[in-house]
């Protein structure tokens, strides 16, 4: 099959940064289904996997952690679709990504495809919907579906892939008042359009924001980004017993500043429940089904900015280079091959 990878880590210009590839067929385990790639987005997890590590003795490494596609066949053991079935997913991060024509993926963490969207609006969704669902309901806590309260949550980087699709989820499904940063004009019509109530500007101090809209403080803050940039802003904009979920790499995180208030510090990666094949690993199944009857009841919307067309190595390498300038707004699609 065709698809495409990378074998040495380096930076995007270098011609060998992505490579086309003939690969064999993936094998299936017990539960796996195996899906005829349609289309793809790209998220930073591509941009650092593919510019800092090193695939094992130099073999080809796949990458993509979003797809739409088609059920071709399934395992022994899968029981949750057939073939024929129309399905989007996010992958593991410690199996063959999705910029190839077939892919082999665990059925427990795979929904079916919105079907009110085109492939393209549907592959903008797994990953970041997973990220933020995770963050909202499992880490943060935050009753879903409870409409009363009053509290707020602040979401850094609310023009990005997962900031779009938690402020969707936030005010849709929870009561809180959705504040998001963003810092230019295209990104911050981006965010009211999403369902933002507040928009404020990161680039200036949190605190002195959050005054500017009259809520200086918030119970919940979600860093999508710069979080060793911003963590002194936002333990002072937390109120007391507040919580902090984060997504990103700070070098270092001192949270002992949180102690006064008894703040909580929660991370989120989507992909601990199929690394460790957890016990509630199917969560990600039944999550990405509610997110697909939502999008098809008209309450969420893809968070698609661009379709860059059928996938290749100058087109991907294109959607890394979107993703990599960090002022992205949305996902980045690929579709067809």
């Amino acid at each position: 099959m065709k698809a495409i990878g990378y074998t040495t880590p380096l930076p995007l210009l270098d011609p060998a940064a992505l490579i086309d590839l003939d690969l064999p067929m993936p094998d299936l385990r017990p539960r796996d289904l195996l899906v005829k790639v349609q289309a793809v987005s790209v998220n930073p997890v591509d941009i650092k996997l593919r510019g800092n590590v090193a695939p094992p003795d130099g073999t080809p490494r796949v990458l993509g952690f979003d797809a739409v596609g088609i059920v071709e066949a399934v395992g022994p053991g899968a029981r949750l679709f057939k073939p024929g079935d129309a399905v989007f997913y996010a992958g593991s991060i410690d199996r063959p990504g999705s910029n190839a024509e077939f892919q082999a993926v665990d059925e427990r963490i795979v929904g079916r495809k919105p079907a009110s969207l085109s492939n393209a609006e549907a592959a903008a969704l797994p990953l970041t919907a997973i990220t933020a669902w995770e963050l909202l309901f499992d880490r943060l806590r935050v009753p879903y579906g409870q409409k009363s309260g009053g509290d707020a949550l602040l979401i850094v980087g609310g023009a990005g892939g997962v900031g779009s699709i938690l402020t969707q989820l936030a005010r849709r499904l929870t009561g809180l008042t959705v504040i998001a940063t963003a810092s230019r004009p295209e990104s911050i019509a981006w965010c009211f359009a999403q369902g933002a109530h507040h928009v404020i500007d990161h680039r200036l101090p949190l605190t002195e924001e959050l005054a500017r809209i009259s809520l200086p403080q918030v119970r919940y803050a979600a860093s999508l980004t710069a979080t060793d940039q911003h963590l002194p802003q936002l333990i002072e904009a937390l109120a007391p017993q507040g919580a902090l979920a984060l997504i990103d790499d700070p070098k270092t995180l001192d949270i002992l500043p949180m102690k006064r208030k008894s703040l909580s510090v929660h991370w989120e990666l989507m992909f601990t429940r199929p690394l460790y094949g957890t016990e509630d690993m199917i969560r990600q199944h039944e999550l990405l089904t509610e997110v697909a009857d939502l999008v098809d009841a008209g309450l969420l919307r893809t968070t698609l900015s661009q379709d860059l067309g059928p996938l290749s190595v100058a087109r991907l390498k294109q959607a890394h280079g979107i993703v990599e300038s960090g002022r992205s707004i949305g996902k980045t699609v690929l579709s067809g091959f």
